[in-house]
C-alpha cells in the first residue's frame, strides 16, 4: 500500500483504500478477466505508461490508483511525482507507470476511475475553500456521498482543504427538522438528546427561524447550531445572537458565487452536499506506450 502518495494530515486507512479497489476491480473484472487484454496482448509485453493532467486541480486517490495496479501485479512500477493534496495545471505529468502491459491496461479504467472523481471532489473544495480564505468559515461536506465511497469522497474532501462534518449516523447527534416535529420541538428534542449520549458526542440542531436559535441557545444543550436555508441577513443575526457561545453552521443555497456572501457574517463552518455529490471529474488520462 502506497500510504506516501496520501496526502498530509488527511488520514485514511489502507484497509478502506484496499476494499474499495478490490471490489471495484472485480466488479470490472467480473468472472473471466480482462478478456480483450488477454486475446490482443502478448503475455510477456512490457509497458510504459503516462498519468497526465488533461485540467488543473487538486489531486486525490493517487493512492487508490496506485492499489489497482498493485492488486492486479505486484510488479507493475508506479513512480508518482505528485502526491494527494498537489495542485496540478494542464499537460503536467502525475506520474509514470512501469510493467506488464496486460496488468496496466487491466487496472486502467478502475485506476482512472478512483482518481478523476476523487481529484473532481479535491478540486471542487479547493474552489470553495478559495472563496472564503478571507474569513474565518470552514468549508464543510455533509452525508451526501456514494454508497461504499463515503471514507475515499470525504477524504477527498480533505484533500482539497476543506473539513469533514459526522461520518455516519453513529459518530454525532444532529438533530433535523423531522426529528424536531416528531419529538415535540427544539427544546425536548435536545433534552432527550443531552440525556442520552456520552459526554464525547457533539449535540447539533437545524433551526430555520431566529425563534428556534432562540430557543436552542436559552437550553445551553446544544453544541452546534445548524442555519437552514436562511439568507444573509438572518445569518448574520443568527451570529450576533449567538455571541460565541456555540458554532454556527451555514446550509442550504451554498454555490460558489453565494458561499463568500455566506462566509462573511460570520458563520463558522458551511456546508455543502455538492462538494461530493455534484463534483465533474477531473480529467486525467493515462497515455501508453509499448
Amino acid at each position: 500500500m502506497r500510504t506516501d502518495l496520501l496526502a498530509p494530515g488527511a488520514f485514511l486507512s489502507p484497509l478502506v483504500i484496499e476494499e474499495a479497489v478490490r471490489r471495484a476491480l472485480e466488479e470490472d473484472l467480473g468472472r473471466a478477466g480482462d478478456i480483450t487484454s488477454a486475446a490482443t496482448i502478448p503475455q510477456d509485453a512490457k509497458a510504459q505508461a503516462t498519468l497526465v493532467a488533461r485540467k488543473p486541480g487538486v489531486l486525490a486517490g493517487l493512492a487508490c490508483a496506485s492499489e489497482a495496479f498493485r492488486l492486479i501485479d505486484g510488479s507493475v512500477e508506479v513512480r508518482a511525482h505528485k502526491r494527494d493534496g498537489d495542485k496540478v495545471v494542464a499537460k503536467e505529468t502525475v506520474a509514470d507507470i512501469t510493467g506488464p502491459a496486460r496488468a496496466v491496461l487491466s487496472a486502467e479504467r478502475v485506476a482512472l476511475n478512483f482518481l478523476t472523481h476523487l481529484s473532481g471532489i479535491a478540486t471542487l473544495t479547493a474552489a470553495f475553500v478559495d472563496k472564503v480564505k478571507h474569513t474565518q468559515a470552514k468549508i464543510v461536506c455533509t452525508r451526501k456521498t456514494i454508497p461504499g465511497l463515503r471514507a475515499l469522497e470525504k477524504y477527498a474532501v480533505r484533500c482539497g482543504g476543506g473539513q469533514n462534518h459526522r461520518f455516519g449516523l453513529d459518530d454525532a447527534v444532529l438533530i433535523k427538522d423531522n426529528h424536531i416535529q416528531v419529538a415535540g420541538g427544539v427544546v425536548p428534542a435536545l433534552e432527550r438528546a443531552r440525556a442520552a449520549v456520552g459526554h464525547l458526542v457533539k449535540i447539533e440542531i437545524e433551526v430555520d427561524s431566529l425563534a428556534q436559535l432562540e430557543a436552542v441557545l436559552k437550553s445551553g444543550l446544544a453544541d452546534v447550531a445548524l442555519l437552514d436555508n436562511m439568507d444573509p441577513a438572518a445569518m448574520k443575526k443568527a451570529v450576533e445572537m449567538a455571541k460565541g457561545r456555540l458554532a454556527l453552521e451555514a446550509s442550504g443555497g451554498v454555490t460558489l458565487e453565494t458561499v463568500a456572501q455566506i462566509a462573511e457574517t460570520g458563520v463558522d463552518m458551511i456546508s455543502s452536499g455538492a462538494l461530493t455529490h455534484s463534483a465533474p471529474a477531473l480529467d486525467l488520462a493515462l497515455d501508453m506506450e509499448i
